[in-house]
């Protein structure tokens, strides 16, 4: 069994950006109080046409571009998303189709913020276990639709987008890109984050997910670089759920990754959920932040108070 490696990365966010000043003209709020809150100053929302199977298909098509494959390379399509209004088809079946990729297995894995962690060591054991050859493995969320524009607790956070790696074997002698997983979840309190009901809306108990983030989460992440044989000081860079920016800069400063670069993409993206991820990644490795073999520390958590973290070698 060999190791394997992320050989692309690609993203993809609407064109239509939503700034604080215009949520302040829908709600009792303003570009201050969403700062000094959660960081954010703008986010991308999708249209009523564009549905998380299309963001994802975007996605998707600029790794496959990156890493110079087609479509008929891929036979596993994974899609973590916890957005998708349809159970059938599921969105990495419609994404497989939007891009004709030929008999894939095709599987959607909800776990929420922390689903493209998740989804990337999905897709890394199945192609060491020789069950998929080649995976696509993508982030997507639309989290406009699942929102209460007039809650404004919430609608100042959330951002649409999609986020997708090429994931494939490793030459033979070649050092594995993707370290193992560390996950895990609190079930008990998995219902400080919640996406529920009919219409299906997006609430969250902040003050508890934020006590969990920033106290349990990073001992949590240092194992993670344990697990890998990385001392968090050699990190080149720390992507964590872009969740918010309170949240980012404590637990990164906790888990002491003192020369690596932080991501913090929330600040134009909003918390795209799955999305997140592979978002901040790819927009770190276009702006030239991170090199090639850089090694990352990717980690993941938020709905069902689940977690996954792996350090991987930037593409």
């Amino acid at each position: 069994m060999h190791g394997t490696r992320i050989a692309a990365i690609g993203h993809y966010q609407p064109a239509k950006v939503l700034t604080n000043e215009d949520l302040a003209g829908m709600v009792d709020t303003s570009d201050e109080w969403i700062r000094s809150r959660v960081g954010i100053r703008t986010r991308h929302i999708a249209g009523p046409d564009e549905p998380v199977d299309e963001l994802a298909a975007h996605a998707a098509a600029k790794a496959l571009a990156a890493a110079g494959l087609t479509a008929q390379d891929i036979d596993l399509v994974l899609v973590a998303t916890s957005t998708a209004i349809d159970r059938s088809p599921n969105t990495a079946a419609r994404v497989a189709a939007r891009l004709g990729i030929p008999q894939p297995a095709a599987m959607d894995i909800n776990v929420v913020c922390a689903g493209f962690t998740h989804a990337l060591a999905t897709a890394d054991h199945t192609v060491r276990a020789g069950a998929a050859s080649r995976a696509l493995v993508i982030g997507a969320d639309k989290m406009s639709e699942v929102t209460d524009w007039s809650d404004r607790t919430t609608c100042v956070l959330v951002g649409d987008g999609a986020g997708a790696a090429v994931v494939e074997a490793c030459a033979p002698g070649q050092e594995p890109g993707i370290g193992p997983v560390l996950w895990g979840s609190v079930p008990e309190m998995g219902n400080a984050v919640r996406i529920e009901g009919t219409p299906p809306r997006f609430a969250q108990e902040g003050q508890s997910v934020y006590r969990w983030a920033t106290t349990q989460l990073p001992p949590i992440a240092r194992r993670a670089c344990e697990k890998a044989g990385i001392e968090p000081a050699d990190l080149a860079a720390v992507v964590l759920h872009q969740a918010n920016l309170r949240i980012i800069e404590p637990l990164a400063q906790k888990i002491g990754a003192v020369n690596a670069v932080i991501a913090r993409d929330v600040t134009e993206s909003g918390n795209t959920s799955a999305a997140s991820i592979p978002l901040a990644l790819s927009k770190l490795i276009e702006q030239g932040a991170v090199r090639s073999g850089d090694p990352a520390l990717l980690f993941g958590f938020g709905g069902n108070l689940s977690y996954a973290g792996q350090v991987v070698r930037c593409p």
